[in-house]
């Protein structure tokens, strides 16, 4: 994985079928501007164990895969592999398992038994659809933010519906992926928005380092691993907590 500086999404993912045209900083201000007392220009969302069940299903895929290998995963590991991006979490397995493929193998080998998995459907977490919905129906510009490649985004916005978000970012289109801040940098960026006045909602301590990096007001929801509340930050048990008001109070008028 390469630092450098941020790739901007190319017009083909932002005008993909299905999706709104990419919102404009008049639209952000407008939103902040609707909101009353609130600065809020956007909400930037995960999409794995944020969104949808998925990291259930990359526990699966990659704790199947080394048990046909001769190595038993357990929940400490699963622990230390949600939220990606991948080249970490193969780079782990493969330094505490001594399993005998190359870090491209492995992830090959994870990214096709996963892209089954999610071939059969994919749950949505308690309380994500109704949070589209408001978040839709009072003109939000929203946006997904995720790790994950193109093709499975692709896949899961099947269950999500493109209607809901602007755009989408993956994590094979930035130059560096979370936990840098480079995913809500380009999100915000492309939204018109200040990454101040965005609330991110995420479900790791990974996904939570990239949007405190890129200076994103934080809603944590946990999934597997422990997340403590600070400044800046909101931990909260489930989406069923999270409306638009509490969003709002999230970002002052002024920040």
């Amino acid at each position: 994985m390469l630092d450098g500086p941020l790739l901007l999404l190319s017009p083909h993912h932002a005008h993909r079928k299905g999706r709104h045209p990419v919102t404009t900083t008049s639209a952000a201000a407008t939103s902040a501007a609707e909101s009353g007392s609130s600065g809020l220009q956007a909400v930037l969302l995960d999409m794995d164990g944020t969104l949808v069940d998925t990291e259930e299903f990359w526990w699966q895929a990659e704790s199947s895969l080394l048990a046909e290998l001769g190595h038993q995963l357990d929940e400490a590991d699963r622990a230390r592999v949600v939220g990606g991006p991948m080249t970490r979490v193969v780079d782990y397995l493969i330094d505490i398992t001594g399993v005998a493929l190359t870090a491209a193998e492995l992830s090959l080998m994870i990214g096709q038994r996963f892209t089954e998995l999610l071939a059969g459907g994919v749950p949505m977490m308690p309380g994500a659809e109704r949070l589209l919905t408001e978040l839709s129906a009072h003109g939000v510009p929203t946006a997904l933010v995720s790790a994950s490649h193109r093709h499975d985004i692709d896949m899961v916005m099947r269950t999500l519906g493109n209607e809901h978000f602007a755009f989408s970012v993956a994590g094979d289109e930035v130059t560096r992926t979370k936990p840098h801040p480079d995913p809500y940098l380009v999100a915000a960026a492309r939204l018109g928005a200040e990454p101040a006045r965005c609330v991110v909602i995420e479900d790791s301590p990974t996904g939570v380092r990239s949007a405190e990096a890129a200076g994103c007001t934080v809603i944590a929801v946990p999934t597997v691993a422990r997340i403590e509340a600070a400044p800046g930050r909101t931990v909260l048990r489930s989406l069923e907590e999270v409306d638009l008001a509490l969003l709002r109070r999230l970002v002052p008028a002024r920040v």
